[in-house]
């Protein structure tokens, strides 16, 4: 069985590198605070070598070029990776977002509208839906909502669905998963019309967004908001490799896809590959998407890499106040040591979740009353 993904569902340019001064002096630190967003290669460093006679008098220094890669000596390195700050840059595209259905509704004299299909009374799909309807009241997107109880039969749903997907006013439908296990989830969300399927999951979507020559009308979220963070940091993704941990159909088989389109080297690493820890430790990008708690230890992660943690799981934790913690499929403590960008847990990809979805229902209100002028 392949790798879960636990999801949410929930600056263009690179700056100069660090002269070898700066990463001498960063050396004798003994502690150094995140900064944010800005990539930095990887280069050799001089290393001082203290030679101590016999008697132990007459110490002398010489200064030479480190004969291995900095890789080797990952304990003596105090650099850590720069943090993508996913809130802030959430933030910035909820704003972009909002000016636009202002400008929408200046044009058009109507808002984009999101409906959100929920069944049953899941805390956790409780408190995703909530968020979602926050975050349509912050941009000025008018939300729709259908509460189903936990037994509502498979058609009562589809009925939903096709009433949201007939309703003019309604631009995106997003249901609300995992569905009861009495109910076929591949039918309702194939019931979605692609035309308002602002989760991407619909067959044709998908389709299109394996295809050069085609253009999905949406692309699913959370891979979509992936790519956002690379790109607003950034990050160069033409003629890197790039290594996609993880197959699901939400996250890492789209995300593999959105980072083939914009001309990375992918191989995408699963349950049943047998070198996945030295696949993953050549890759100049990281998206780590299997649902296994720190999993991706810092043996995974190439010196000076940008690692996009998609997971969120939580563990136990005994000193923490809620007894648990989150923590992504990244081994975070120890892959900051020596990737040069990295997404932190949370504070990530989580937030870029429901900015996409916005983003995503403002394109398709967009598209629908741009086509009936």
């Amino acid at each position: 069985m392949g790798w879960g993904c636990a999801i949410l569902h929930s600056a263009v340019g690179i700056s100069a590198c660090s002269t070898n001064r700066d990463r001498v002096q960063a050396s004798h630190r003994t502690a150094v605070e995140p900064r944010y967003c800005s990539y930095r290669a990887p280069t050799a460093r001089l290393t001082e070598t203290v030679n101590r006679p016999a008697s132990g008098k007459g110490l002398r220094t010489s200064t030479r070029m480190a004969a291995q890669p900095v890789e080797a000596d990952i304990a003596e390195k105090t650099q850590q990776a720069e943090l993508i700050d996913g809130k802030a840059i959430a933030q910035t595209i909820r704003k972009e977002v909002a000016a636009e259905v202002v400008k929408l509704r200046e044009k058009y004299g109507k808002s984009p509208g999101l409906a959100v299909v929920l069944v049953g009374s899941r805390k956790d799909s409780e408190t995703y839906v909530r968020n979602k309807k926050k975050a349509c009241e912050e941009v000025g997107i008018e939300s729709f909502g259908s509460t189903l109880p936990e037994d509502v039969t498979e058609e009562e749903v589809l009925k939903v669905v096709q009433g949201f997907n007939a309703d003019p006013a309604v631009h995106g439908i997003l249901v609300q998963l995992p569905l009861p296990k009495h109910i076929n989830e591949q039918r309702i969300l194939d019931a979605v019309s692609s035309k308002k399927d602002v989760d991407g999951f619909h067959p044709q979507n998908i389709g299109c967004l394996a295809m050069r020559t085609r253009d999905p009308l949406f692309i699913c979220c959370t891979p979509k908001g992936c790519i956002e963070l690379l790109e607003r940091s950034g990050v160069q993704i033409s003629g890197k490799s790039a290594c996609v941990v993880g197959r699901s159909n939400i996250v890492g088989t789209p995300a593999a896809m959105l980072l083939q389109r914009r001309d990375a080297t992918v191989t995408v690493v699963h349950s049943r590959t047998p070198n996945g820890q030295e696949i993953c430790s050549k890759a100049d990008i990281v998206i780590a998407a299997c649902g296994k708690p720190e999993m991706i230890t810092g043996d995974w992660i190439k010196e000076g890499a940008v690692v996009i943690d998609v997971g969120i799981n939580a563990v136990d934790d005994p000193s923490a106040k809620r007894g648990y913690r989150l923590v992504g499929d990244v081994n975070f403590a120890e892959a900051k040591q020596k990737a040069s960008q990295i997404t932190p847990v949370p504070g990530g990809v989580g937030p870029m979740t429901i900015a996409m979805l916005m983003q995503n229902t403002l394109e398709g209100a967009e598209r629908t009353l741009g086509s009936q002028k």
